[in-house]
């Protein structure tokens, strides 16, 4: 069967999105004392070429997580926030889970309101504002830990009650039963594939820029992944011969070798902005809800992390060298913040390296868009005032982004993270060198004084306090009630359900697509909008089908629904609906072999756009391809 490229995103028509290109920052001048490399390895930067697997990277779904998440919306969950609708794929679930027994769901209610995180109201008498407020994120955050303490269903087989299980879970550990009936009863087995392909179709879209993402990170740190693990394992031999003692009994050493892995898992019912980590052995899991920038998010603060904690242990001889000045350090911030860190040094320095990597990346970003804005103005200035101008503003706009470098570091240190800006200035040492972070470890290790790490504290507290103040007068300004605009209801509604519409196609939910559509087309029988996205969706059906007679039939389909976009077009209909309906269609009869009904479609592309209209350019390519002039 030949394959269907019709290469026409509905994305496109509803919303337009900008992609911030990469920018290479130059690496800024190194201190004066930059630290002797143990031993000079040089790594080549990632090749752009690689793909997932070579930065130890696997996007998938996970069916314990879609289970456990279903059964959290259906106790009560709910991280819609107020005022809007809730996505399109929780719409779908509830509506699915709509006769779910009664009974079970006022069980699954009540254990989620008993168990549900209390918020503390804020002590007038402490200093300090000590008020605690849950958002849906943090309600759901013990949940989906425990999700990855369990087997896969529908057995869902839970750990034993300990107390070395994740942070929060022993809590709501007795959920378990209440998520196996609710799979037993609810029809989630049978559904389950279908949510599962709906996941994978999000995952997809993550993957270009998670790629991006991991080869940003490599790039600034100069070195691979380590996804291979060797472990020694003891093996008792078999028992003694009799007459010989116990003590005589031997035991052989072996090496295991394990994989580890960076799992980026898409959660369609997530708290909106909600991003998880999970370790679980040798993998760590990062889920991420839909429409997630892997490269402006925590998830590549995971996978710093995924790449600094090995390094870590690769070096616990230097950080065990310097356990009692960590030590020191974590105490005396326990001390300050009233907290409690725990004794782990190499947490705290893994914490803080990574802190440290992700602070300098975010300000190399930020730096070089700024060098870009201001080359921009400064070539567009009349005369020398507006230079002046340019400049003043630009140093002015790097003085604010070095100290919100600061006060992210600060935040770091006050978690925990001592060495933070330690690290944060050895990086800013060999940024650029072209060397293995490797090489550096020992010796920024070895290079910090207490003394001096000490003093941060009181250092960094007059630019947080800056930073704070400006975080402070932008919420005021955002939260400024904005002029009344003029709104046309029913046109907005129709736009949102295009919209949802779209997030169902994008996720190949055909059959709620259509059936969705079919509801538009009764509301809105004249709207040529409704008409291109019914033949958008036939399209893409068709791009699913296999048997070639089911194909065709929904290409045929489709052109119709192009058609009727066309003539249900006026002069108030946007131009683009037209020429891309001229311009799929051409593209479907060019792969009906319908030559010249097809290169009728592609004029009429031709004859109502400029040659530098996209749409002009993509139509004579169609033709070229069909041997039109």
């Amino acid at each position: 069967m030949k394959k269907l490229f019709l290469n026409v995103p509905l994305a496109a028509l509803l919303c337009a999105q900008g992609v911030a290109a990469r920018q290479k920052a130059a690496p800024p001048p190194a201190p004066k004392q930059t630290p002797a490399p143990a031993q000079q390895q040089q790594r080549p930067a990632p090749a752009a070429s690689l793909g997932l697997t070579d930065y130890g990277i696997e996007i998938a779904p996970d069916a314990r997580l879609i289970v456990m998440m279903a059964a959290l919306d259906a106790a009560g969950w709910d991280p819609t926030p107020r005022g809007e609708r809730p996505s399109v794929f929780r719409e779908l679930v509830r509506k699915d889970q709509a006769g779910l027994d009664a009974a079970l769901r006022k069980r699954m209610q009540d254990f989620y309101a008993r168990n549900a995180l209390k918020d503390v109201a804020d002590n007038p008498a402490t200093p300090e504002n000590d008020a605690v407020h849950y958002t849906p994120a943090d309600q759901a955050a013990r949940y989906v830990s425990l999700a990855y303490t369990l087997g896969q269903p529908p057995a869902f087989e839970a750990p034993s009650r300990s107390d070395d299980l994740p942070t929060g879970v022993l809590e709501v550990l007795d959920f378990v039963p209440l998520l196996r009936e609710f799979y037993k009863s609810s029809g989630m087995d049978a559904r389950l594939p279908n949510y599962l392909n709906m996941h994978r179709a999000a995952g997809g879209e993550l993957r270009s820029l998670t790629i991006d993402m991991a080869a940003g990170v490599l790039s600034y740190l100069n070195t691979r992944p380590e996804t291979l693990v060797n472990e020694r394992v003891v093996i008792p031999s078999a028992e003694p011969p009799r007459g010989k003692k116990k003590e005589e009994k031997k035991v052989t050493t072996v090496l295991r070798e394990h994989t580890r892995r960076f799992r980026v898992v898409p959660d369609l019912l997530a708290a909106p902005g909600a991003i998880n980590l999970r370790a679980v052995g040798d993998d760590y899991f990062v889920i991420v809800p839909p429409e997630t920038d892997p490269r402006l998010s925590e998830t590549r603060r995971a996978y710093v992390q995924f790449i600094v904690d090995p390094l870590v242990a690769r070096f616990s001889r230097e950080v065990v060298a310097r356990r009692p000045e960590i030590k020191q350090l974590l105490e005396a911030e326990q001390a300050r913040r009233g907290r409690t860190f725990g004794p782990d040094v190499f947490l705290a320095v893994a914490r803080s390296l990574v802190a440290a990597a992700d602070a300098r990346m975010d300000e190399l970003v930020r730096l070089a868009a700024l060098q870009l804005d201001t080359s921009r103005r400064l070539q567009a200035a009349r005369d020398q005032a507006a230079k002046d101008a340019a400049l003043k503003e630009s140093k002015d706009r790097q003085a604010a982004i070095q100290e919100s470098t600061t006060a992210q570091l600060a935040e770091a240190y006050e978690r925990g993270a001592v060495l933070s800006f330690h690290f944060a200035e050895q990086l800013r040492g060999f940024e650029g060198a072209g060397f293995d972070v490797a090489n550096y470890m020992p010796d920024m290790i070895a290079a910090f004084t207490v003394e001096r790490e000490l003093k941060r504290p009181a250092e960094y507290a007059a630019a947080v306090a800056r930073v704070r103040e400006r975080r402070s007068a932008a919420v005021v300004v955002a939260a400024a009630p904005a002029e009344p605009q003029p709104t046309d209801e029913r046109r907005a509604a129709l736009i949102k359900g295009l919209n949802d519409v779209g997030e169902l196609l994008r996720l190949r939910n055909y059959e709620e697509a259509d059936a969705r559509l079919a509801a538009l087309k009764g509301e809105y029988a004249n709207e040529p909008l409704v008409y291109f996205t019914l033949g958008q969706a036939a399209s893409l059906a068709a791009q699913e089908a296999i048997d070639e007679a089911v194909q065709a039939e929904r290409l045929n389909a489709a052109l119709g629904h192009f058609r009727q976009a066309i003539l249900f077009a006026t002069p108030d209909t946007d131009p683009s609906i037209v020429v891309r309906a001229h311009l799929s269609s051409g593209r479907i009869l060019a792969h009906l072999e319908r030559r010249e009904d097809a290169l009728r479609e592609f004029d009429a592309v031709i004859s109502s756009t400029q040659p530098t209209d996209r749409f002009y350019q993509e139509a004579v390519a169609e033709k070229k391809k069909l041997g039109g002039q």
